[in-house]
């Protein structure tokens, strides 16, 4: 008894001396506002009695203070509130969705994060072989505002399109390089024959290709790049596009291969056809139907997200920010943008291709050539501007990343702007009259070369050589490249406001044949399953103008760089017809010479 009194006394004070600091716990609540009904505008306020420290939100662009905004609805946040004691505590919160523009977008952010999951997996930080980190010029960790170091990451899709490009270009002994002067020939109709199958010129179906490629990401994104990569990123965007164009040549060369052309002449070719009846030949006839399917329903997705509302909508962005008022009439911006799209995609890629084949070398010849008139203003700085490149390119230090960093940054920008391993461009480049495939798997390795180590770079030697590489003044994007040419031409606001629209018009018109053909693959060939896309296309039109769905835009961009994985499996598989094609091709050219 004498044992147990002690024992029971200590006991007491521990529990009442328990209870004491459990009323003395420094507690928060949080206050949720999703204010409006448009995606993206929550924000959250902690709430305490208690002398509150700092506050710090897993949301990337809060600073740490009690509160945060610009909270996306339906998302899970986290806040871990320091009080004036040192003691923390964290809560985890979700902003809840109102409207149904926000329940959608919701609905939409757990499928984004599984498929971030594949796409976005970096199989090198994994086993921490270099270091993720970006540095400022002077060596200091990057970090966003709310105070997380920014890091750099080497995404598996970008691997397998890169690795991929690099192997195809040894594989087929440099053809990038040994066919380009003949790749020109074909373009413009040397050795094409008036009884050659196809709906479209050589010419005719690398202009509706380019114009599916050739957009925003060519003036924003590659502002980007340099931005967070700095002057080197420009030299690995030029190496990521010379080893694509291969990669490029082969989908391409396959595509026609496969094509499939009706009573009418009107043909159908591109992944969906070189994946269900090519890998059937190799005894994959299931995996190869099934593999089809997956891109036929990825191109779709794709299409009407990234190859449409990401276009509209951006499209539009640069009209408020250069026309003030015009806001207020988005909804009949949008309603034009879907007639005048509409007008085109009705006739199909003959209809296409007479008007890419104007519109994408008139916007080539002035976007590069207002480019070159800056690069040449400023070309008393060259000697610095290629020192800049090329260092930036090999820097072995960790500023803005090391070389890892830097050669990421520039072989993601390229991946993403030529679509090389992506397979939609084989698609149009199928309609191409020609009987040997070869001749337009090389026409087509001429895109990567136009879209990336032109256009790209002239947008980045813009930034070197009028030093926003070097000096951002805190822009991205678009707004990062205007500032550029306004340093040197204030009013070339409106030149980039024309290209940059017409730029998202002549993607929105040459994804709208990528979606459709994959629709028909899906559903059918008849002539109102192929108008009920394209109506379905011009809706999609004007609710990009008018509206931005954050996380479905950024599940149909995943689509789109998810079509690379069916794509790279058929081009692998395959590989030894193309090369089998190309001898032919060469052998039969030397007999005729």
């Amino acid at each position: 008894m004498r044992l147990i009194t002690p024992l029971l006394k200590s006991l007491t004070v521990f529990i009442f001396a328990l209870s004491i600091n459990t009323l003395q716990a420094q507690n928060f609540q949080l206050q949720l506002n999703p204010n409006t009904h448009n995606i993206g505008d929550g924000t959250a306020t902690v709430v305490s009695n208690d002398s509150i420290a700092s506050a710090h939100w897993t949301n990337l662009q809060s600073v740490d203070s009690i509160a945060a905004s610009g909270l996306k609805e339906g998302i899970n946040y986290s806040v871990q509130v320091t009080f004036a004691n040192g003691n923390k505590q964290e809560q985890t919160f979700i902003i809840p969705a109102v409207s149904s523009e926000e329940k959608m977008n919701s609905f939409f952010v757990p499928i984004v994060d599984a498929f971030g999951v594949v796409l976005f997996y970096d199989p090198f930080a994994a086993f921490n072989l270099y270091d993720q980190h970006l540095y400022d010029n002077n060596g200091n960790q990057i970090k966003h505002p709310n105070g997380d170091p920014v890091k750099t990451e080497i995404w598996l899709v970008v691997v397998l399109l890169i690795g991929s490009a690099v192997y195809f270009t040894f594989y087929f002994r440099f053809i990038n390089v040994r066919a380009f002067g003949h790749a020109w020939k074909i373009t413009f109709g040397q050795f094409t024959k008036k009884t050659d199958e196809g709906e479209v010129t050589p010419f005719q179906a690398l202009s509706a290709a380019l114009s599916g490629t050739l957009g925003l990401g060519n003036i924003s994104l590659v502002a980007v790049a340099i931005a967070v990569g700095g002057p080197g990123a420009t030299f690995w965007i030029i190496v990521a596009g010379l080893f694509g164009m291969t990669t490029k040549f082969v989908e391409c060369t396959l595509g026609v291969k496969y094509r499939k052309i009706s009573p009418s002449g009107e043909v159908s070719g591109g992944p969906m056809y070189y994946l269900s009846a090519g890998l059937a030949k190799k005894g994959w006839q299931r995996s190869g139907k099934v593999l089809a399917v997956i891109f036929a329903i990825m191109c779709v997705g794709g299409t009407l997200g990234g190859g449409n509302m990401v276009q509209a909508n951006q499209a539009f962005d640069m009209v408020k920010t250069t026309i003030p008022g015009s806001e207020e009439y988005a909804l009949w911006i949008g309603v034009a943008f879907a007639i005048s799209v509409g007008f085109v995609i009705v006739g199909g890629i003959k209809s296409i291709a007479r008007v890419t084949d104007k519109m994408i070398p008139a916007l080539v010849v002035v976007y590069c050539g207002f480019a070159l008139v800056i690069i040449g203003m400023n070309i008393s700085h060259i000697g610095e501007a290629a020192s800049l490149i090329f260092n930036g390119a090999f820097s072995p230090d960790g500023m803005k990343g090391g070389f890892i960093g830097v050669m990421m940054m520039g072989f993601r920008r390229a991946a993403f702007s030529n679509e090389a391993g992506i397979g939609s461009a084989s698609i149009a480049h199928s309609t191409s009259k020609t009987n040997k495939p070869v001749t337009e798997g090389m026409v087509s390795l001429l895109e990567p070369f136009i879209d990336t180590v032109v256009v790209c770079t002239m947008t980045a030697l813009v930034l070197v050589f009028t030093g926003f590489a070097t000096d951002a003044h805190g822009l991205n994007g678009s707004a990062l490249t205007a500032a550029a040419f306004r340093s040197v031409f204030p009013w070339t606001d409106w030149i980039l406001l024309i290209c940059i629209v017409l730029f998202a018009y002549a993607t929105m018109i040459s994804w709208s044949y990528y979606g459709m053909k994959s629709w028909a693959y899906l559903f059918g060939d008849k002539w109102w399953i192929k108008q009920s896309f394209n109506l379905l296309f011009l809706f999609c039109t004007v609710l990009g103008t008018v509206s931005s769905f954050g996380a479905v835009v950024d599940f149909s961009d995943m689509m789109i760089l998810g079509m690379a994985f069916p794509n790279l499996i058929g081009l692998w598989v395959l590989k030894d017809e193309v090369k089998r094609e190309l001898q032919k091709y060469w052998t039969e050219r030397k007999n005729v010479a």
